[in-house]
């Protein structure tokens, strides 16, 4: 099989992860009627899944660095297929909680694995688009997978959709043994060292750009429905292919991205991609009468926000190769940090401020992530020439 095989074969697991993470955002009704508990019971379920993940990957990547990367894949998916089987037995909230921890616990480490793999299997030309097709796949799922998921429960059983989730990566699993090679881990890394890296100033840059990202991500995305509801008077068709329109946009942003970053540079792509992100979340704080224009911004907002997303992907692989591994872990855990901290802010700014808030709060986090990024660019280019001057007088 060719690379570009494997990589699509990666990205297919990334797709299955995605699904069963995202999923729950479709049918959380149907789960709190099962379960016979509140909504809001339901949605902790998405708040302890991003904790547990954000939390857990880099501490099991520090303690599983050495392991072969596709041995370490094949035993991670199979922790993953044992968390969704007990979600579809669980009998009740508590244990269903439980599978949910072990899916995140494993997803984090699959995520991670498959992005790494993908570095190493793409030629050196490659290595950015390679994982923003990985990327790519993780999105396919908020476009693909949620629906998917939504229509089996509402027309099955929202159980049905985790077991068809096992059933793929147990599939997944065969082809995995069969096409994709063994690849050697990394030294193992101890915690107090990766918080270390964390102090290196170039680090915590990178890693503050992922997290402020994904604030102004969150802030908006968990709020979008009904704020598109209530200002453009979008019926429940309209806004499924609203949402369906903005999947397509983050995944043609994701592979944009990579594409970019090889063609152009990360700094360059990451600068553009933010500033229209910016520009389009602030243009539609002023434009809701057409249905039309808002659906438009929107796609720019979510094909520029993907475009990022994927290209930090690749700038944390290269800002310290001989930590990437922990570094792509970390990288998960802003995003899914991130992502909660955009939520539980937008939920203050609806509750004390008014839906229409979520557009211009959602731009403030995205305008610290491009300053950082500029600040990043230039601490980075001062390394360099430092580290050039200190060569000249060696060989001097």
């Amino acid at each position: 099989m060719t690379n570009k095989g494997k990589i699509y074969i990666l990205a297919m697991i990334s797709f299955l992860v995605g699904t069963s993470q995202y999923v729950i955002s479709g049918i959380l009704d149907k789960m709190a009627e099962e379960l016979g508990i509140s909504i809001e019971a339901a949605g902790q379920l998405i708040t302890v899944y991003s904790l547990i993940y954000a939390i857990g990957t880099p501490i099991l990547m520090a303690v599983l660095a050495k392991m072969e990367r596709r041995k370490l894949l094949l035993f991670s998916l199979s922790v993953f297929i044992l968390g969704n089987l007990l979600a579809v037995i669980a009998p009740g909230y508590g244990l269903f909680m439980v599978a949910r921890i072990i899916m995140a616990l494993s997803a984090g480490v699959t995520v991670v694995t498959v992005l790494s793999l993908a570095a190493k299997i793409a030629p050196a030309d490659k290595k950015a688009s390679s994982i923003a097709t990985v990327v790519m796949g993780f999105t396919a799922s908020l476009i693909i997978g949620v629906p998917i998921g939504r229509f089996i429960a509402a027309a099955y059983d929202w159980r049905l959709v985790f077991l068809g989730v096992a059933i793929f990566v147990l599939i997944s699993l065969a082809i995995i043994v069969k096409t994709i090679p063994q690849t050697h881990g990394n030294q193992p890394i101890p915690l107090l060292q990766q918080i270390s890296l964390v102090k290196q100033p170039k680090i915590a840059l990178a890693l503050s750009i992922t997290f402020f990202l994904m604030s102004g991500y969150g802030i908006v995305f968990t709020y979008l429905s009904p704020y598109l509801i209530q200002t453009t008077k979008m019926s429940d068709h309209v806004l499924s292919f609203a949402l369906l329109i903005l999947g397509i946009a983050s995944l043609f942003g994701s592979k944009f991205g990579g594409f970019s970053a090889d063609k152009w540079g990360i700094t360059l792509t990451l600068k553009r991609g933010l500033v229209l992100n910016i520009l389009s979340i602030l243009l539609l704080s002023f434009i809701s009468s057409s249905i039309n224009t808002v659906i438009i911004i929107l796609t720019l907002w979510s094909f520029s926000g993907w475009s990022s997303g994927a290209t930090q992907q690749f700038n944390l692989a290269t800002i310290s190769p001989k930590s990437s591994d922990v570094l792509l872990g970390l990288n998960q855990s802003m995003m899914q940090l991130g992502f909660a901290f955009g939520a539980a802010i937008g939920g203050l700014a609806v509750s004390q401020l008014s839906i229409r808030s979520i557009t211009w709060m959602g731009s403030i986090p995205v305008v610290v992530s491009l300053i950082v990024t500029v600040g990043l660019s230039r601490y980075l280019m001062n390394e360099k020439k430092i580290s050039q001057a200190v060569g000249t007088q060696i060989r001097a």
